[in-house]
């Protein structure tokens, strides 16, 4: 139950990194900076931190956690539980 947790937070982390990201790169646009004081503030690089430690996550378990991955491509869902 733990690591579904972590998984969670690691993906909303992951998430909430790729559309700032989305944001710098078709706007220039940095909404976490703005939001948290620029993008030297201490809590910004908290968050940013965090980002990197949930995306690495993410990458450490991809393929224990992927169905996709360990179905050997056969899955219709591409390894979600949304519908086909």
């Amino acid at each position: 139950m733990q690591n579904k947790g972590i998984h969670l937070v690691s993906f909303l982390l992951v998430v909430i990194g790729g559309l700032n990201w989305g944001l710098v790169g078709f706007f220039k646009y940095d909404l976490v900076s703005s939001l948290l004081g620029g993008s030297d503030s201490m809590i910004a690089r908290i968050v940013f931190g965090l980002v990197g430690l949930g995306a690495l996550y993410l990458l450490a378990t991809h393929k224990k956690d992927c169905r996709t991955c360990n179905a050997g491509g056969e899955s219709s869902s591409h390894g979600h539980d949304l519908p086909a």
